[in-house]
């Protein structure tokens, strides 16, 4: 396989590694990660990406493999569980065809854009594979990948029946100044940096040397297509809207009406474009702003919507912003209340990892029950089909359908 640029050529090194009691029961439960105060004994001074082998304290037996991850807490990333393997092309290819096969019911729709390789969940920790169209999309969070780029890339390629292949890498990794740089088309062409998709029959794009992520957010796709099974004839409020993904579902479904709200006018441009791809009756508008003020503003100007949306980024990347998240998501949750009519739905997500579902979905009731508004909640959804949940941490989304009157 002919690539544009020139491959990593790197020989990992096998580690012997014995755990602590903690890490060995983490292990035995299948977690994949160990943390650096987990090692007890490392047989030599270990590189991103050897290969670690666990042993058992008792029987000598390895336990499982992971890889070795020098600059990260998270001194190993498990990739094995039940003994030994080896890391060759037959054990990679296994894992992603296994992955591959999870997304099946979700390629026979009228469907070509979504994730084959969902990191942790899938077996591949630090590193995300998303397909759009005819291009694949690879995102590494670790350098501990870049030993196996020649064994994985090939069996990605031919799985996805990708013709183009883009590197992106994490800022950790853009910081390390390797040869291989973020948004390098490692393989094939691109002729242009915007590829269009399709999702459920809907046109999208996405940028995928510029965009965020990878270039769209697939995990939401099932949502977005609820809220467009949802919206005919409806008005329709999606707050942070990004790249118009509810919104476009929605005029798609026959909504008379569409808001998009977002602080960046670059992704509203592109929402706009998005909604271009499409043919639809009724209107879009949009509105750049700071999602809390705006819907402050829409609330003292009576306005109220059949349905609303509000899906915003993370609140809590670490630990010490849990309860600053906690009261943004109620503070959203009456922002919201206030903006859905009688009888409407009001749709709450979050995709922060470190809010648990059932808190999310409490501090929504919680704010409901306070509104003195009546309330269903019609359905509760976690991540689409090609986002496996492999660990407790490797759930995220969380989305709730509250009918209100």
């Amino acid at each position: 396989m002919e690539y544009n640029h020139p491959l990593p050529e790197l020989e990992p090194k096998v580690l012997a590694v014995k755990l602590s009691a903690v890490g060995e029961r983490s292990v035995r439960s299948e977690h994949p990660w160990i943390f650096s105060d987990s090692i007890e004994k490392l047989n030599k001074e270990g590189h991103p990406g050897d290969v670690c082998v666990i042993f058992s304290h008792t029987k000598n037996k390895p336990l499982g493999i992971g890889l070795f991850d020098p600059k990260s807490p998270i001194r190993i990333k498990m990739l094995h569980f039940g003994g030994g393997a080896k890391l060759d092309s037959s054990f990679f290819e296994a894992k992603i065809h296994k992955a591959y096969a999870l997304r099946l019911e979700l390629l026979e729709t009228d469907t070509n854009s979504y994730r084959l390789i969902f990191g942790e969940n899938d077996g591949f920790p630090g590193l995300i594979a998303d397909v759009y169209a005819e291009v694949l999309v690879l995102k590494l969070y670790s350098d501990i990948w870049l030993p196996y780029l020649k064994l994985i890339l090939p069996i990605l390629i031919e799985t996805s029946k990708a013709k183009t292949v883009v590197l992106r890498l994490s800022r950790n990794l853009q910081r390390l100044k390797l040869a291989l740089t973020d948004g390098m088309v490692i393989y094939g062409l691109l002729e242009n940096e915007t590829v269009l998709f399709k999702e459920h029959g809907i046109q999208f794009s996405a940028n995928v040397i510029k965009g965020h992520k990878t270039g769209y957010f697939l995990d939401h796709r099932e949502n977005r297509r609820q809220v467009g099974r949802m919206a005919k004839n409806k008005t329709v409020l999606d707050v942070f809207a990004y790249a118009g993904g509810f919104s476009i579902h929605a005029l798609m479904g026959g909504a008379r009406e569409v808001t998009s709200l977002d602080i960046s006018a670059q992704a509203l441009e592109v929402a706009k474009e998005n909604a271009a791809l499409n043919t639809y009756t009724g209107k879009h508008l949009t509105i750049v702003g700071d999602a809390f003020t705006e819907m402050e503003r829409l609330i003292s100007e009576g306005k109220k919507y059949e349905i609303v949306v509000i899906d915003p980024p993370s609140f809590a990347k670490k630990a010490s912003e849990v309860e600053v998240a906690k009261k943004k998501y109620t503070q959203l949750a009456y922002l919201g209340i206030a903006l859905t009519k009688k009888g409407g739905m009001l749709v709450l997500a979050s995709c922060s990892s470190r809010v648990r579902a059932d808190e999310f979905f409490e501090i929504n009731a919680k704010a409901l029950n306070e509104c003195g508004r009546k309330f269903d909640t019609k359905n509760r959804t976690q991540h689409d089909i090609d986002h496996p949940v492999g660990f407790t941490e490797g759930a995220y989304l969380k989305c709730g359908y509250y009918k209100l009157d």
